[in-house]
């Protein structure tokens, strides 16, 4: 059964407690709710994986652009690496989403790259064709014998 919503400011302190390694009976009774209510709570908010905190991740926002753009063998590599441990078995469901994340990505990235290495032929053949014709047409014009 469902209970009442959480306010913001519950969230906050439920956060603050959870960082500060609080037993979740101190938890449940400061913020006058179940444990069973916190457990929930803490998992929905993805504050603990495996019973540990979870290392906060940075915005997307942080990106660092890299200065080479990964080659096909780079990101077989990655694949090849996310597959191997996608066999292991016992491993924790968002360990799995992440992996299957990063197959699916690498995936994306070499359908782009292909599209890219093809727009990067099309430019390279495009700017022969204006060497080309920039030099026909500096070429003085010969007049026929006769």
């Amino acid at each position: 059964m469902k209970g009442k919503p959480w306010t913001v400011e519950k969230e906050r302190r439920l956060i603050s407690l959870v960082k500060a390694h609080r037993p979740l009976s101190v938890i449940a009774d400061a913020l006058s709710v179940t444990e069973q209510s916190v457990r929930h709570k803490i998992r929905r908010l993805g504050l603990v994986e495996g019973g540990q905190p979870k290392k906060p991740c940075p915005p997307s926002t942080d990106l660092k652009l890299p200065k080479e753009l990964p080659s096909v063998e780079e990101a077989l590599k990655l694949l090849s690496a996310s597959l191997e441990t996608l066999r292991q078995p016992g491993l924790a469901p968002s360990e799995v989403l992440r992996l299957k994340t990063i197959v699916q990505a690498v995936r994306i990235y070499q359908d782009l790259l292909a599209d890219y290495v093809d727009y990067r032929g099309i430019e390279v053949k495009l700017e022969e064709v204006r060497q080309e014709v920039w030099r026909l047409a500096k070429k003085p014009e010969s007049t026929p014998s006769e």
